[in-house]
């Protein structure tokens, strides 16, 4: 009995090994297709293609597609993150440091994925949840970025590491949108470094 039950509790584990994987094949090939794309449809038929799965598992561990495209698209919007932080590391000083953060960010090919996904989570309810878990991720991931190169650097900010990236983030991100819906202007037209107050040397009033 007692084999029976360890040879059962290791098929379900392997099932769970299987899943997951098939589950992170999924986002993969989703978030790599809509970069391809910059942000054009993708059908379910193409992801499972390209993930090597069946259509039906797209449905099956995600919901939906517009779930599954939440998914892919933060999944490429915090690997970008990752690269955005090299660039920051390599700033000399606080000033490069906002200017080439503003400028990498502004450029990233992950926005337009993400901008569909932000707008699904307002349109869709179910999908919110999933926004805000992504979100928050990437504000704690920013958070933490923030704070060891301001320890490493001995720079500071005006304000608390929090709001400091839940700024610029929203800043950039609510920049996306506002071009998607069909707004006039460019990059240039946003201070996106603006929305840092990282500096050399604490202020003194």
């Amino acid at each position: 009995m007692e084999n029976k039950r360890t040879e059962a509790g290791s098929k379900s584990a392997r099932s769970r090994d299987r899943g997951r994987a098939t589950r992170r094949r999924l986002i993969e090939a989703t978030a790599r297709l809509c970069e391809e794309r910059s942000g054009a449809e993708v059908s379910v038929a193409e992801i499972a293609n390209a993930a090597g799965a069946f259509p039906n598992q797209v449905t099956y561990y995600f919901g939906s597609k517009d779930s599954l495209l939440v998914h892919a698209a933060f999944l490429g919007l915090l690997h970008d993150a990752r690269r955005i932080e090299r660039i920051g590391r390599q700033a000399p000083d606080p000033a490069a440091f906002r200017r080439n953060i503003a400028r990498a960010v502004l450029a990233m090919p992950s926005l337009p994925s993400v901008a569909q996904a932000l707008a699904a989570g307002v349109s869709k309810p179910e999908l919110a949840l999933v926004v805000d878990r992504h979100l928050q991720l990437l504000f704690r991931q920013s958070e933490r970025f923030m704070g060891r190169l301001l320890d490493s650097r001995g720079w500071r900010t005006r304000r608390p590491l929090s709001v400091e990236t839940r700024t610029f983030w929203s800043t950039a991100l609510g920049a996306v949108l506002l071009v998607r819906a069909g707004a006039n202007g460019t990059a240039a037209d946003l201070d996106l470094a603006g929305a840092l107050t990282v500096h050399d040397a604490p202020e003194h009033g």
